[in-house]
């Protein structure tokens, strides 16, 4: 379940929500909730607060109808509707009618899900000037992204709750036809794809990334290597890749930190000196900002399957468990309109 710090310090009506995932390396999480009897109604939560979360968020309805609200503005969410919350966007829901009302809540860092031959398309899905919130407009205008949004979301949760043989590539090819499926249907060009010849004057640098991670790596290198200018260096690939150098890097050895761990018999020491991270300090920060818990509880986590969680109510949702805690979202959400 996921874990909740308590209201913001600046905000104190702004809850920062602890994502907590079900399976470390697909960064998910995923479930179904479902109004109690005896439910109050019309009256919301009182106080009725606005959380964020790093991870963005679908909603899909299956019955009844549900309240959002976010600084966008109200929607009365209906069975078949979908609805998507960027990162760290303010965001409240409540039942908004006296029918029960069921929903599937699909939080999911989406930025893990893309590799190499993705990057291209990376930067669009990287809210760097502005949230996903406005791809709402896909659905809201588009029945059939919105029934296969609708379909995509139910078979991402019936897989992680099956855990059937494989389930890990069925959700992982169910997230990149998600992601497909906006870009396909996003008519008004909302979201702004790298260009293919910023991509490959950076392609040296990403190639040496991939085959020197081990190794020291600074940006005055690679700057060297592109005959770039520093500020020009970092710019570009900021704008290329939606992060940093030094994040891109670091994100590397993390991943191949998670690949030595599951497939090779090494202590985390070894495994961190193999990537390039010999200071125990600085690793377990690092795969801890990557992963959400330490390397112990990654593996631990992943030798037993994950913990799915079974149908939920909205309060049992919201209860703290003893789980790898993650980290609190890096940037300031936008305030509450």
């Amino acid at each position: 379940m996921n874990q909740w710090s308590g209201p913001d310090p600046q905000q104190p009506d702004l809850m920062a929500e602890q994502v907590v995932y079900q399976n470390p390396l697909l960064f998910l999480k995923i479930w179904e909730l479902q109004s109690e009897p005896g439910d109050a109604y019309p009256d919301h939560p009182d106080p009725w607060l606005w959380h964020y979360h790093r991870e963005v968020e679908f909603i899909a309805i299956l019955q009844g109808q549900l309240g959002v609200q976010t600084k966008w503005g109200y929607t009365v969410l209906s069975p078949g509707d979908v609805m998507i919350v960027g990162s760290s966007q303010p965001h409240r829901t409540h039942r908004a009618s006296a029918d029960p009302v069921r929903y599937i809540v699909f939080q999911v860092n989406l930025l893990q899900h893309f590799d190499q031959s993705t990057l291209p398309l990376m930067s669009a899905f990287a809210e760097l000037t502005r949230p996903l919130d406005p791809l709402n407009s896909i659905f809201a205008e588009n029945e059939k992204a919105r029934r296969e949004a609708h379909a995509l979301i139910l078979d991402i949760y019936r897989e992680t709750q099956g855990l059937a043989k494989g389930y890990e590539l069925a959700v992982s090819a169910d997230i990149k036809r998600l992601l497909l499926l906006l870009i396909r249907f996003d008519r008004e060009g909302l979201l702004q794809t790298a260009s293919e010849a910023d991509l490959l004057r950076l392609r040296p640098a990403l190639d040496y990334v991939e085959n020197h991670y081990h190794e020291k790596i600074t940006v005055r290198q690679m700057c060297r290597l592109l005959h770039l200018s520093y500020h020009y260096f970092i710019k570009l690939f900021h704008k290329v890749v939606g992060m940093s150098f030094v994040d891109y890097v670091n994100y590397k050895r993390v991943k191949t930190a998670e690949w030595l761990l599951l497939t090779h018999d090494l202590s985390i020491a070894e495994v961190a000196e193999r990537v390039g991270i010999p200071n125990m300090s600085q690793f377990y920060k690092l795969f801890r900002r990557y992963n959400h818990c330490t390397p112990k509880a990654f593996l631990q986590q992943m030798r037993s399957g994950g913990t799915p969680n079974a149908t939920l109510s909205s309060e049992e949702a919201r209860d703290p468990a003893p789980q790898c805690i993650p980290a609190l979202p890096a940037s300031r959400p936008s305030p509450a309109g």
